[in-house]
């Protein structure tokens, strides 16, 4: 068993994963930086999700290997009852600290909560389902219906705009990791198990809610407007600089306001137009309520000075700023080059790159990232050492069909 530690507490914990996509993998992923040995299970030739983009030039899934570092792979037939019943065992004959299972393939009897069950009593079942009456949904049609797109993008837009970020599914992920990781703490405290559910469609809700969102059409009777890239409720909004180049400017508190009257030269005018309107800007609900007449007094000094001297003067203040970057951008700069968040992976099929590990440190510790396996890499490992199969017995099983090829007769073939 792996030595526990702050850094991996998790360790010598047995999660199985039956999953595909975003939510389910990264909750694994999670709980595998957390120390556990999380093993993920795929049908032969992989899940859905085994090619998709973005991908390398050879064809290899950068997304696949992305979500699922420091995993084991195990494949199996699961349409077969042999394979379905090597998949059950594995799940349930896996000591006292084992007996998890993480997915979000929904419907399968084999591997729902009353079959694995009668297998092993103190069970922890968690199923991602698309909407909790077990209706299918996927991010981009949960947030469809959860108002996000109505109220994102420019504010002369009249259509939806969709985010880009899988928000939905990373939130359900680590909600799903944080889940079992209490199941864990309620077995060992009462020697219960527990199934759990966490529909993609209540993680948007309850976050809506959370957030203000539905609390505030339900009790004020009124839509959060389109706001383009200014912040409801606060002043901040994006600038140009003289020779092409967009920032981000956010101002909090009456002294970031303060800073950026007085960094734009605009202190004068604001004093004025506060007179003026009657308006006391040092209040943030007046500030964004004059957004837009704020916004053309500052306007003028970005358009007027370049990027390097707008980042020079603005990083002697108190205000909350950064210039928009693209990915190449970012990958290459020291918060990716000189972070101990990144260390250099060497990614079978995909080569040697930096690549994140957990961004939560310990002690000042990262947890570093960890290779993700090849589809079946430790199929045979583990029907070996969890199952007790012999050689012989995990031959036949792959000339059957039951289980995938490993690795060495994949790439020698």
């Amino acid at each position: 068993m792996t030595e526990l530690s702050a850094l991996r507490p998790l360790a010598g914990l047995r999660v199985v994963e039956i999953s595909s996509f975003v939510a389910a993998p990264l909750a694994g992923m999670t709980l595998a930086q957390l120390g556990a040995d999380v093993i993920r299970v795929d049908p032969i030739g992989g899940a859905a999700d085994v090619n998709r983009w973005p991908l390398t030039e050879q064809g290899a899934s950068i997304y696949w290997t992305g979500l699922n570092k420091g995993k084991r792979s195990l494949v199996a037939d699961l349409r077969t009852a042999e394979g379905q019943d090597l998949v059950a065992r594995v799940i349930t004959e896996s000591g006292p600290n084992g007996g998890i299972l993480l997915t979000n393939a929904v419907g399968r009897a084999w591997h729902g909560y009353e079959a694995l069950a009668r297998r092993r009593p103190d069970l922890i079942h968690l199923e991602i389902s698309g909407r909790a009456d077990g209706s299918t949904a996927v991010d981009y049609t949960v947030n469809a219906a959860t108002g996000f797109p109505l109220v994102t993008g420019p504010a002369e837009h009249q259509g939806p705009v969709n985010h880009v970020v899988p928000v939905w599914d990373v939130t359900c992920g680590l909600y799903a990791a944080l889940a079992i990781t209490a199941a864990v703490r309620h077995r060992d405290a009462t020697g219960a198990g527990s199934r759990i559910a966490v529909p993609l469609d209540d993680v948007a809700l309850a976050t809506a809610g959370n957030l203000g969102f539905l609390t505030e059409a339900a009790l004020c009777g009124r839509e959060r407007p389109r706001l383009g890239n200014a912040i409801y409720g606060q002043y901040g909004q994006h600038f140009t600089s003289a020779d092409g180049v967009a920032f981000m400017v956010v101002t909090l508190t009456g002294r970031h306001f303060r800073d950026l009257a007085q960094v734009t030269g605009a202190a004068a005018a604001v004093a004025a137009l506060a007179e003026a309107l009657g308006a006391d800007f040092a209040d943030e609900g007046v500030r964004f309520r004059y957004r837009d007449v704020l916004t053309g007094l500052f306007t003028t000094w970005f358009r007027e000075h370049s990027a390097a001297d707008i980042a020079d003067a603005l990083a002697g203040t108190s205000v909350l700023w950064d210039r928009y970057r693209s990915f190449a951008e970012v990958v290459a700069e020291p918060r990716v080059t000189d972070n101990p968040l990144f260390t250099v992976l060497d990614q079978p099929e995909l080569g040697e790159h930096l690549a994140p590990g957990s961004p939560v440190s310990v002690n000042g510790e990262h947890s570093p990232a960890r290779v993700a396996p090849r589809l079946g890499e430790h199929t045979a490992d583990i029907l070996g050492a969890e199952l007790g199969l012999s050689e012989d017995a995990i031959a036949e099983l792959r000339a059957a069909g039951a289980v995938g090829a490993d690795i060495k007769e994949r790439t020698s073939s």
